[in-house]
């Protein structure tokens, strides 16, 4: 971890606002900001980023969400008008989006801005931390949770080696 814990009120990328990755962060974003909470350095990517593609995949303006926070909505309701407004994925389509988002970072477009960002915060010796969601877990002072990591071909202790899932 970085030299500091930087605890800004924000979720995980990991939690689940129904059934979508990173969603409720967003929302969380949105919020801190219009509080006047959220740091400087975040601020510059709200509505880009995995905001964007957030809102790509619910096929609304980032600015339709923004209203819906400023109005008050809850969460649900949130999503739900999202649903609505742009169009509701299926439960395959779904998993494909989690999937897709928890590993960013991990051997894609994003390894460099990964490698980039673990650099700037003092954390390349970190070798637990191999895509975005993870990084913004360590470097906000969350445990990096690796589950996501395929349990059939490593363990806590390494690799396995015979395909049979590791015991936790």
């Amino acid at each position: 971890m970085g030299s500091r814990v930087r605890d800004f009120g924000l979720r995980s990328p990991y939690d689940k606002v129904g059934g979508l990755l990173y969603f409720g962060r967003m929302l969380d974003k949105i919020r801190s900001h219009r509080k006047g909470e959220l740091p400087f350095e975040y601020e510059a990517n709200l509505g880009k980023g995995f905001d964007e593609k957030c809102t790509t995949f619910l096929r609304v303006r980032y600015e339709l969400v923004v209203d819906y926070v400023n109005d008050g909505l809850n969460e649900e309701a949130i999503l739900e008008s999202c649903f609505g407004m742009g169009r509701r994925p299926s439960e395959g389509e779904i998993y494909m989006w989690n999937e897709f988002m928890r590993k960013r970072g991990w051997n894609d477009d994003l390894s460099e801005t990964l490698e980039s960002q673990k650099k700037k915060e003092a954390m390349l010796s970190r070798s637990e931390i191999q895509t975005m969601f993870q990084f913004i877990d360590a470097d906000e002072g969350r445990l990096v949770n690796d589950k996501h990591i395929n349990r059939y071909s490593r363990s806590r202790y390494g690799r396995t080696g015979n395909g049979v899932p590791a015991k936790e």
